[in-house]
């Protein structure tokens, strides 16, 4: 009699597993193959706030990582926080990170790598949150302001942010000399179409104007280092422009004034001005050059920094003194408040390359 009681239950819990299993299936054979998000992408993938992937992580995945996967995974609210940087800068991308991951925006910000060894290096640490776009630069170039390779890095900028409008996000670029004092989102007002800081030392009443502001013998001296564009046809024409005036001024080392990037955002900006701009508040958003320079106007506007330019100065070790100087070096002492954590700057780059030439 137990015996014959005890044949339908255990009929029924087979019956319960079988369709347990069934439904398990259906959902990997049809919910999988439809995401588009990097979880399913790469095998050892973690969330951003988990802890870095197993040493068996495959880096050579992230060869084939788009732009497309790349913004879709790290935007928030539509909009997605840019640098472009090479290998050799990682500390002052880490320094960055820091003060940026004080403000809780940390998790929109997409690395475009230059070169290998940073795709790699971040997406170690960080997986998702760094893409290389074709071709890879030389991580070996020199870097600095004036050079070829600073021209190189700098004249991709406005094809890399036309490239994620396309895609429909909104987008913050920043140098990574830079520092996040405070929120700088809350400064966004309106709808216009780009918003940048002025490169100028010259000191503006707290209530000036903003928009494009007076030229100088006709040169305007607007940062191209800073720039948030909203997804409109008008921020989209702007960049295209832009593109179309760093084609016409390529690089040339016999020229006094080595073309970069930002001259020819100014004379962007003077052609295309039915695009509607927005010149940030300069006691918020200062240039390197009063920053650090003018100490009387540092602390009358105490409390309204936003944005700090570690600009108007050449030179790693003497950006990164100044920054010491000023005690807004926090990699030394905060690396845990990093998505990178601690970083130890190895000369990694003959690695990669090796890789690379291995790979074929």
């Amino acid at each position: 009699m137990a015996q014959q009681q005890q044949r339908p239950i255990s009929f029924l819990n087979r019956n319960g597993l079988f369709l347990l299993l069934l439904a398990l299936l259906f959902l990997l054979g049809v919910y999988l193959p439809l995401s588009e998000a990097p979880l399913f992408l790469f095998p050892n993938r973690t969330s951003p706030s988990s802890s870095p992937p197993s040493a068996s992580f495959v880096v050579s995945d992230w060869r084939d990582y788009t732009l497309s996967q790349a913004a879709k995974f790290v935007a928030k609210n539509g909009t997605v926080i840019v640098c472009a940087v090479s290998y050799p800068f990682l500390p002052f991308l880490n320094n960055w990170l820091i003060s940026i991951s004080r403000q809780k925006h940390h998790e929109k910000v997409l690395v475009i790598a230059e070169d290998y060894a940073l795709l790699y290096k971040v997406n170690e640490k960080w997986p998702g949150h760094a893409v290389l776009i074709p071709p890879a630069l030389d991580p070996k170039a020199a870097h600095h302001f004036g050079s070829q390779g600073f021209y190189n890095l700098t004249s991709r900028r406005p094809q890399h942010l036309l490239d994620i409008l396309e895609l429909g996000y909104n987008v913050m670029y920043n140098d990574v000399d830079m520092v996040w004092l405070q929120d700088p989102f809350k400064y966004l007002q309106g709808s216009h179409d780009v918003y940048f800081m002025d490169d100028m030392t010259a000191i503006k009443p707290l209530n000036h104007s903003h928009g494009l502001p007076p030229s100088r013998n006709g040169v305007t001296y607007v940062c191209s280092c800073m720039i948030f564009l909203r997804c409109t046809s008008g921020a989209k024409l702007l960049l295209k422009k832009w593109v179309e005036e760093i084609r016409a001024q390529p690089w040339s080392n016999t020229e006094a004034k080595k073309p970069h990037d930002q001259p020819a955002f100014n004379r962007a900006l003077h052609k295309t001005t039915q695009v509607d701009v927005y010149l940030l508040p300069q006691s918020a958003f200062p240039s390197g050059g009063l920053y650090f320079k003018n100490e009387k106007w540092v602390n009358e506007t105490k409390g309204e920094h936003v944005i700090v330019h570690n600009n108007y100065i050449v030179g790693y070790n003497n950006k990164l003194k100044r920054f010491q100087d000023f005690g807004l070096w926090l990699v030394d002492d905060h690396s845990h408040e990093s998505p990178l954590g601690k970083l130890e700057l190895v000369q990694e780059q003959n690695n990669e390359e090796m890789k690379q030439k291995e790979r074929g």
